[in-house]
């Protein structure tokens, strides 16, 4: 049987506090989908958040090129 971790209060308190400066988004994909994403991730050597935010990076980056362009 697999040994239970004992995590002390001062542990917590840091988890709490590293965590409270990030928002969590959930999406929901279909199981196909989540694992071309997770393979496709790893192949690039990175972690599947690692990948989605680059991703979406990438993607409002070019979305701000089109926009910029198209107002000339």
């Amino acid at each position: 049987m697999a040994e239970k971790k004992v995590v002390s209060e001062s542990q917590k308190r840091a988890s709490k506090k590293y965590l409270s400066q990030f928002a969590e988004l959930k999406i929901r994909v279909l199981p196909e989908q989540r694992d071309e994403i997770q393979a496709h991730a790893k192949k690039m050597g990175e972690s599947t958040a690692a990948f989605i935010k680059r991703a979406i990076d990438e993607a409002i980056d070019r979305d701000e090129r089109a926009c910029d362009s198209a107002q000339k």
